[in-house]
């Protein structure tokens, strides 16, 4: 199943291709893959190229581990992330290297590593959940996070499935259309709330 994007103006198709399914193939992704996922966030941009991000994995090839990151997710992602070959849990460094400072910025690049993952993702008929949902001490404990790193999201990744894999509700939800904000709420200039010419 696809649900591309219908974009106000012309996008790359990467971007207009990539969504958040819940519905996973039982197929497992390619060891390649994932070193390709993870090569793109690792060139991703940062604060003072500090790279805070941090991925923690494991494939439903092994299945303690599988396990063990999936009971990190709440509940509700549970239902369907179980059938997710590839879990991941992303955590940010919370301190810059040079000078101990905290780096406010941490998770937001944290994102941008996980933005060039899900393009890379993409690019090879991949598609990546990323969730709120999950259980931050479960994770500290679970994982013995030292102090100063804060978990942010986790992921579930693999090839698309059918929506008919999935319980009512959220078969119900998987098809609904997509939608986003138009450019107009969002994106000002001279003054809040004011768009800017070009978009007039």
């Amino acid at each position: 199943m696809e649900k591309p994007a219908d974009p106000q103006f012309p996008i790359h198709d990467l971007l207009r291709r990539r969504w958040s399914p819940r519905a996973f193939a039982e197929r497992t992704v390619e060891p390649e893959k994932i070193q390709r996922m993870l090569e793109a966030a690792r060139w991703a941009s940062s604060c003072f190229n500090e790279q805070p991000w941090i991925f923690i994995l494991a494939t439903s090839d092994q299945p303690t581990e599988h396990s063990k990151i999936l009971n990190c997710f709440v509940e509700g992602n549970q239902v369907w992330a179980k059938r997710a070959p590839l879990l991941m849990i992303t955590v940010a460094k919370q301190h810059f290297d040079h000078n101990g400072h905290p780096n406010r910025h941490a998770f937001h690049d944290v994102g941008l590593a996980v933005g060039n993952l899900v393009i890379q993702a993409t690019a090879m008929d991949l598609v990546v959940h990323q969730m709120a949902g999950i259980l931050h001490e479960t994770i500290r404990e679970g994982f013995s996070l030292p102090s100063g790193y804060e978990p942010v999201t986790g992921l579930a990744i693999g090839y698309s499935g059918e929506p008919d894999t999935l319980p009512t509700e959220i078969r119900e939800r998987e098809q609904v259309p997509r939608s986003r904000k138009t450019l107009h709420e969002f994106v000002f200039s001279k003054t809040w709330g004011q768009p800017p010419y070009f978009l007039s």
